[in-house]
């Protein structure tokens, strides 16, 4: 159950990250999924925990913000 815990605790981490890049790109969840060919909604889910992300978005998302996905998403995890 600890392990279950702190895995949720690094990736709400990771998603608060992820909104944080986000605006500081000054892209709004429209534009970000709009440059990511999905919906607002669907966006606004994976921001919000409520989507798995695949590697493969989260691979686009770092394209996005110039950085690289273990940047974004991964970098916790390996520490």
């Amino acid at each position: 159950m600890h392990v279950i815990i702190n895995v949720v605790i690094k990736m709400n981490k990771e998603l608060s990250k992820l909104i944080e890049l986000r605006k500081n790109k000054g892209y709004s969840v429209k534009k970000m999924a709009d440059l990511l060919n999905i919906s607002k909604k669907f966006y606004w889910q994976i921001e919000k925990g409520q989507r798995n992300l695949s590697y493969s978005m989260a691979t686009k998302i770092s394209m996005v913000l110039n950085m690289k996905p273990d940047k974004i998403f991964y970098e916790d995890f390996s520490n």
